[in-house]
């Protein structure tokens, strides 16, 4: 190692004094050093692995490495504590489209028991029919933004579509929900406005939030009466703004916007819901969490996505009253410098919401299998978060406990993933049960016959 180091010294000092002697001279040193002694220069450099690239030197190249064998010793503690704490996150390989039944890395078939394909549409065969069309008709991608060259026709139609589903004026697309909350709070609040926002919102809206100039303001989880306090201590504002899940999708629960509404009415407040875990699935004909409570249409604002029920691809969007999306058009940086939507994403979406619009089929299978699967566990003993939505997180408590019993699960073929800190607080870890329309009955109770054998197994249940 020392060696290394200090040829590495020793030949960056000869460099230097042969560049300034062939600068003084006017040529280049490519053009003394004769090729061959070049290579055996650079053969018995790399004998210590070093690389000499003549156009740079190579101190700079043992500073690089010194500086990375730095940035690895300050990462390597915190990464072996989050392995320590039971809280790593292994990535999974999934060799199949998206589906009820998917096949793992390893070639083994398994149940899908955890992913956000409420519809089952992921991989439905009219909804990837019509992706292929659009790849045919309008190309991979646009290479563009939107207000340069990146809007197509599809793109004004799935719009249109949106608004006409969630009963408002106008809608925007963004490549993600994620995007669409990084968008609006930034370009819609100023300083002399406030934002009062749920403490157990999704990390998109807090990151979101943080981007503004907005005086702050976090409530208790779904306590009303502390976000009446912070109305009343905001009230100077010039625009106050309520921010909430429509559905918290850690713990499948379901936001009070009937007291909420009421409460924004009273303060002169505006509202704002993410509304991703309720889009095309939740309320009578899937409008989402107001339909739910028959408020439709009463939310000021509601971003949501195209990555879950609506086909599971990618996109996010904000719909609302059309002045407001008229400014995001302008301001709204992730919409104004990220790639417009690919066609075959828009498609998708275009589909699902002709789908769904159509039937009602998909949301009564959804609704039926909740109910299957949320009655058979807690008769088993185990104890269920959320309130009747197609996110059941069964709570186990222990990290480790949460990762083993989800290992387990995956050994007798269903896939579902533990959830632990920092997604969940401290102490409240789960395994996340996502039931889908595409799920069947076998598949509920197989599901449920491995909970209660491994259950028993890891003393979860008697």
């Amino acid at each position: 190692m020392y060696e290394g180091q200090l040829l590495c010294v020793l030949t960056g000092v000869l460099l230097i004094i042969c560049t300034f002697s062939i600068q003084y001279l006017q040529i280049s040193y490519h053009s003394i050093i004769p090729p061959a002694a070049k290579t055996a220069m650079i053969s018995f450099i790399q004998s210590y692995n070093m690389r000499i690239i003549f156009k740079q030197p190579p101190w700079a190249k043992c500073h690089l490495r010194s500086s990375m064998s730095s940035l690895a010793a300050v990462l390597q503690p915190e990464l072996e504590s989050i392995k320590s704490a039971g809280t790593w996150k292994s990535e999974r390989v999934i060799t199949s489209p998206q589906s009820m039944k998917i096949r793992v890395g390893n070639g083994k078939e398994v149940l899908n028991f955890c992913a956000n394909n409420y519809l089952g549409l992921s991989n439905n065969e009219e909804v990837v029919a019509a992706a292929k069309l659009a790849l045919d008709k309008y190309g991979a991608g646009l290479s563009s933004v939107r207000f340069i060259c990146g809007t197509q026709e599809i793109h004004k139609e799935l719009e249109d579509k949106l608004s006409a589903f969630h009963k408002r004026q106008d809608t925007i697309l963004y490549a993600s929900c994620f995007d669409a909350n990084a968008g609006i709070f930034e370009t819609l609040l100023t300083a002399d406005d406030a934002v009062i926002s749920d403490e157990l919102n999704h990390a998109s809206i807090i990151d979101g939030i943080r981007l503004c100039k907005a005086t702050r303001y976090r409530y208790k989880h779904r306590d009303m009466a502390d976000l009446e306090e912070k109305l009343k201590q905001s009230a100077s504002s010039r625009l106050k703004l309520i921010a909430t899940d429509g559905i918290f999708s850690m713990d499948g629960t379901v936001a009070p916007l009937p007291k909420i509404t009421e409460l924004a009415k009273k303060y002169n407040a505006l509202t704002f819901v993410d509304d991703c875990h309720a889009t095309g699935f939740f309320g009578k004909t899937g409008r989402g969490t107001e339909e739910y409570f028959d408020l439709l249409p009463s939310i000021d604002i509601i971003n949501s996505t195209l990555g879950k029920a609506l086909g599971g691809a990618a996109g996010g969007y904000t719909t609302g009253p059309k002045e407001l999306v008229d400014l995001l058009r302008q301001r709204s940086r992730p919409y104004l410098f990220s790639n417009s939507l690919p066609p075959p994403v828009v498609a998708t979406g275009i589909k699902v919401l002709d789908l769904i619009s159509d039937s009602t089929k998909f949301l009564e299978r959804v609704s039926s299998n909740t109910e299957h699967f949320r009655s058979a566990m807690t008769s088993a003993g185990f104890t269920l978060s959320g309130d009747g939505h197609p996110i059941c997180p069964v709570m186990l408590g222990d990290a480790k406990l949460a990762s083993a019993f989800a290992e387990r699960m995956l050994n007798k073929g269903i896939y579902v993933i533990g959830f632990s800190y920092p997604v969940v607080p401290k102490g409240k870890a789960r395994i996340r049960v996502q039931i889908s329309a595409a799920h069947t009955t076998e598949d509920i109770e197989r599901a449920v016959d491995a909970f209660i054998q491994i259950g028993k197994e890891l003393k979860v249940i008697s």
